[in-house]
């Protein structure tokens, strides 16, 4: 299986970025694992791991300091299109977030901005209802005590990006 091409896309600031120095881990139908630097490097954010869920809608990226130690697992709700012609991805960040601390403590930022994209006609009705049933749909799995679950291929494969 070739490396596909993925972009981000961001709706809120509009971009949608190549992601050309993130490196494919693993990838089969039901997932894709990525390593990668931060593109500005900080004390508290340098590194980390990504494993995008491509039929449950979600991004579980694992966040390092530049001491290797673990600051927290960050979850985009996300869309994507592939263009199997060119093997490329593009992953639309659906604005919410889930962020899961190494102590369990579970925190949903950024709701303010669903409400804003919807709004100003940035996020269709269809895209505010899926990306609200994506973030249910995780936080259940938090909430069972399934997290473990999503956060395994990146454990998995992390030893492959050094």
């Amino acid at each position: 299986m070739s490396n596909p091409i993925l972009y981000r896309k961001r709706l809120i600031p509009a971009e949608c970025i190549l992601l050309k120095d993130d490196r494919i881990l693993y990838r089969d139908e039901q997932i894709i694992v990525t390593g990668w630097h931060t593109l500005k490097p900080r004390k508290d954010l340098h590194h980390g791991f990504s494993c995008y869920y491509l039929s449950e809608g979600f991004k579980i990226s694992r966040f390092y300091r530049d001491d290797d130690s673990m600051t927290f697992w960050y979850c985009d709700i996300v869309d994507h299109t592939c263009d199997p012609d060119t093997d490329t991805y593009v992953f639309t960040d659906l604005l919410v977030d889930v962020i899961v601390y190494p102590d369990g403590f579970v925190k949903v930022v950024d709701l303010d901005e669903l409400v804003t994209a919807r709004r100003s006609g940035i996020l269709s009705e269809e895209l505010l209802d899926t990306a609200l049933l994506r973030l249910d749909n995780l936080l259940q799995i938090i909430y069972r005590g399934e997290f473990p679950r999503l956060q395994k291929p990146t454990e998995l494969y992390r030893n492959a990006f050094y």
